[in-house]
Formats: C-alpha cells, structure tokens, sequence
C-alpha cells in the first residue's frame, strides 16, 4: 500500500500541464488490435491502468514499446482470444478487448471487469451491441464468450443508457463489421470522440461524432496510424478545482476549450471564475466564492449527466471546493450511487455537509477542515481527498494512494510544483 502525507495550507499555485486523456487511451489500445500494421499512439498518460491494458494486450500478442509517452503496438497475430480472470480484474476496460478479439478471430472470452467500486456498473450495453451485430454469447455468469465465426453485420441499435465504453465497444465492432450501424442515443465524451477519430484515421468510416447518433461503415481492412491523444479534461478539472478550495492561482496548459463549457458553468453557480484560452484554462487567484442562489432565492442543485453535461467524474473534487464556498449548495449524482459516500470522509474532516441519500449530499459553507487519516475508495474521489487534505490545517494521510495513480500521472511531483508540500509513503 502506498500513502501520500500531505501539510495542509502549503500550496502556493502556478501551472500544470494536462496529460493525456486516460480514458481515451485505454479502448485505444483495445481498438489498435484490429490492425496487423504498427499503431502509434502520441501523448500517452505514464499510469497504472495504461500499463494493466498494455500487459493484457501483450498476452494477446501485441508488440508494444511504450517511453516518453510515446506507445507503440503491433499485432501480426492473435495468441489467444481469452483475457485471463487476473487482468480483467484490474480494470473495467478490460471488456472493451471483446470487440477487437471477435474481428480478428471470430471469438473472444473474458472475466467480469474490475475497476472504481462506485455502485453497480451495467455491462448490459455491451452484450446487447456485441449480440446484435452478430456475436453469439454463451450463457456464463463467470466467464462471457462470444462467437462470430460468420463475422459482424451492421444494423440499427439503440442504447438504453448513455454508455461511454458501451459506446465504445459497439464503435470498435461496428466498424470491423459488413453494412453500416446506426447508433442511437450513443455517447459523446470528448474520449469517446477522441476514439472516434483514431479509429477513422485507421480505416473506419464513422460520421455523427460528438452527436448522440454514430452512422458507422464497416470495414475489413484496417491500416496503422500515427495518432495524438487529446488531454483529459478531468485532470485538469481536478486541479481547477484544487484551485478553487484553496484560493490559488492555476493554470492548466494543453487544453482544448470546448471540453470546460459545462465546468465553467458549474463553477459560476459557486461564485468562481475561471478564463477559456486556445490551449489552456486560467483559475485566478484570490477569488472569494459565494454559492449563486437559483431565482427566489432558492439552494441551486449540481447534477451530473452524460455529455455535455457536467461529469460525474467531476462531482468529488467539486464538492470538496463546495466547502470553501459561503452558502449551501446540493449535488446531485444520478449515474452512481455509491460514489457520494465518500463524503464521510469530508465530514470528519469538518465539513458541514448532510448525505440525504446515496445520491444526494447538501454542502454549506465555508468551512475549516483539519488534517485527518483516510484511504482512497476510487480514483476521483481519492483526488478530492487530496485537495481537501491541502486545504486543511495540520497533516493528513491518503491511504491506498495506488488507486489515485491509476488516473492521475505524476501526482505528487505536479502538486509539488504547485507549492504542496507532499511525499509518497510505501507501506
């Protein structure tokens, strides 16, 4: 187990520069398994789960190098078409590997995903797409096999939920499939259109990017491709949000515009001004914020929801700059209903804060918050505890900081920059 010991009120601000979007990388290693040809991949996040999907995709016989955020894969040949029990249980985009596997050898098994415990997390979207296109799946609770020796036919389907890696699963099919697919109600993540595009630029002919339809043409001959990864706007978020509870400066440098429409929404309803640049996102220093009521005077509610929506990603690290905020605000997360318990942890710290439900927390502020010794329960809200433990007074102790790691690349050394006064502790 690894720790992170952090001395509240030390930050002093400056710039950080985002790194590639992690979820974005993850169904792209998946996706690189359709091409015999070398793909690679520019602006790839050092992280934990970066480096589970690459051992996994190994296994399956890739070719892959991987320094100075630069990835290299090459797959002349499947080795196996099973994904063993031990690798899915690293991580939910485990399952995205099913696609590619079914394309280039008609088959694939793999175990249940792992991933964040933050409430149940439907793998319905998947099966109902893989099926659909013509993948026959075996009854099996513990172990999900597909077959498709007659290859993958396009059709119309329609998502029952917004599905990001759903979403993603069905393009990687869809596109290694005969006819054309018309997706409905499909995702639209800057990640999932960032997939989108990789794909095409391999040999996929997908339109509606970025829309809620996906009309995909499929294809059997997909070629290599050099391809950037766009960064990932819930890392910089994450640390604007750092610098809203604290009161500091940041500047997130590499970013693309569009992808903090809603953030800066949400932030005005909490008094904080933050300025869209081409290619970054300034957070001023010195902002006092104060909750902007809904008209009549009545407390404004934070909900999170697909794109573009605000991120449920995002509801952990706003919450903790909720409670530097003077006024009460309610946050509303509708997508998982586990990931609000980790404001417990907020309350011990002294946070005024009520949890109605597993979906509801009321935040009033603000507040001060003293140091205190607490373990990370999922990437995000493992992040929302750092920032609430820099904007403590006294030291506290984030445990299990190795659940933190698999999202957020050079954590300790970014906010070291910042002025944090931080260190790594192996247990």
């Amino acid at each position: 187990m690894e720790s992170l010991i952090i001395r509240g009120k030390s930050i002093s601000g400056g710039t950080v520069h985002a790194s590639g979007n992690k979820n974005a990388v993850l169904p792209m290693i998946a996706a690189a398994l359709l091409t015999r040809e070398k793909v690679t991949l520019r602006n790839v996040p050092d992280i934990r789960d970066v480096h589970t999907m690459l051992d996994i995709a190994r296994t399956l016989g890739a070719e892959c190098t991987y320094a100075d955020h630069v990835l290299t894969m090459q797959t002349p040949s499947i080795a196996t078409s099973t994904v063993g029990r031990s690798e899915c249980a690293k991580n939910r985009t485990s399952i995205l590997f099913a696609s590619a596997l079914i394309a280039r050898t008609g088959s694939a098994e793999l175990y249940p995903p792992g991933g964040d415990v933050i409430g149940r997390r439907r793998l319905d979207g998947h099966f109902y797409g893989l099926t659909k296109l013509g993948a026959e799946m075996i009854d099996d609770p513990e172990l999900y096999r597909f077959k498709a020796h007659r290859g993958l036919r396009g059709r119309e389907l329609f998502l029952d939920e917004c599905s990001v890696t759903a979403t993603e699963q069905i393009m990687i099919a869809a596109s290694a499939a005969q006819g054309t697919t018309t997706l409905y109600n499909a995702a639209g993540e800057p990640h999932v259109c960032d997939l989108a595009r990789m794909l095409n630029a391999m040999g996929a002919d997908i339109s509606g990017i970025g829309s809620n339809t996906l009309v995909i043409n499929g294809t059997d001959s997909f070629g290599g491709v050099d391809y950037t990864v766009a960064s990932d706007h819930i890392e910089a978020g994450s640390f604007l949000a750092l610098g809203a509870a604290s009161g500091v400066g940041i500047t997130v440098t590499g970013t693309v515009p569009r992808h903090y429409w809603m953030l800066r929404r949400v932030f005005e309803r909490m008094g904080i001004e933050i300025k869209l640049k081409a290619h970054s996102v300034e957070l001023p220093a010195g902002q006092k914020p104060e909750i902007v009521c809904d008209y009549g005077g009545h407390i404004p509610q934070i909900s999170d929801g697909p794109w573009p929506q605000f991120p449920s990603d995002m509801m952990s690290c706003a919450i903790v700059a909720a409670t530097q905020c003077k006024g009460t605000v309610m946050f509303f997360e509708k997508m998982f209903e586990s990931r609000i318990y980790f404001a417990d942890r907020l309350i011990s710290m002294g946070a005024n804060a009520i949890v109605c439900d597993p979906h509801r927390v009321v935040v009033r502020g603000p507040v001060a918050l003293h140091g205190v010794e607490m373990s990370s329960p999922d990437i995000r809200a493992g992040m929302a505890m750092v920032i609430a433990a820099i904007c403590a007074s006294g030291t506290s102790k984030v445990n299990h900081a190795e659940i933190i790691y698999r999202g957020y690349e050079n954590l300790v050394e970014k906010l070291t920059a910042l002025g944090v006064d931080i260190r790594a502790e192996h247990d």
